[in-house]
């Protein structure tokens, strides 16, 4: 088994870097933003950062700009050095450029992007359907993106939740990992149960192997 917190080289990735900044076309982001742009993955979104190539760690980002020849649209930039993009063709037809600024040297830094649950669906109760839904929604983009090279992809086999801090008592002792992390397994929701956390998680991923 291993976390969905995965990193693509993009092919079709064009930058400049001088110093610590870093310039990224719009495109290559959209290219990845619509693939879960439909009603079949509507809980479904993508975080970007950029990860250090020497430690695995996530390149620390002091800013960030969509700028295109009229427009600079500010990006927020969350605590763990992500950002969130909006899917607009319009930004790509516009030819848009994603302007960043690192800590690090910008040659450093690869592109990582993690597939996530909105916000909006983080709640600390989940009824039995809601969970299906939300597995079931990283089963479809899995299964989309492999296509005929399906045996390439990997497989769901879960949901992992994110805590600040998870009360152990709170939690069905079949799902509790560590004070940090709960697991959702696809053997687990056969079983039709729903689950009540002590809080909300700050993220969910998908568990694949």
């Amino acid at each position: 088994m291993k976390f969905l917190s995965f990193t693509f080289l993009l092919l079709s990735l064009s930058c400049s870097a001088l110093a610590d900044s870093l310039s990224v076309e719009y495109a290559s982001f959209y290219s990845h933003l619509r693939k879960i742009d439909n009603e079949e993955t509507p809980a479904l979104q993508f975080a970007f950062g950029f990860k250090n190539v020497r430690n695995g760690d996530l390149c620390q980002i002091q800013s960030a700009n969509i700028v295109t020849q009229k427009v600079t649209l500010p990006v927020t930039i969350t605590p763990e050095y992500r950002f969130l993009l909006p899917t607009e063709k319009a930004l790509k037809q516009a030819k848009a450029i994603v302007e960043l600024e690192l800590l690090e040297n910008s040659n450093q830094c690869d592109m990582s992007v993690q597939l996530e649950t909105k916000p909006s669906y983080l709640k600390a109760q989940y009824s039995h359907q809601e969970l299906q839904d939300l597995y079931q929604q990283y089963v479809t983009f899995f299964d989309d993106m492999g296509s005929f090279l399906s045996f390439l992809m990997p497989s769901v086999s879960g949901l992992q939740f994110y805590f600040d801090s998870v009360d152990k008592d709170s939690v069905p002792e079949a799902l509790y990992v560590d004070e940090h992390h709960a697991v959702v397994s696809k053997d687990w929701l056969e079983q039709g149960t729903q689950v009540h956390f002590s809080d909300a998680p700050y993220r969910i991923t998908a568990i694949t192997k």
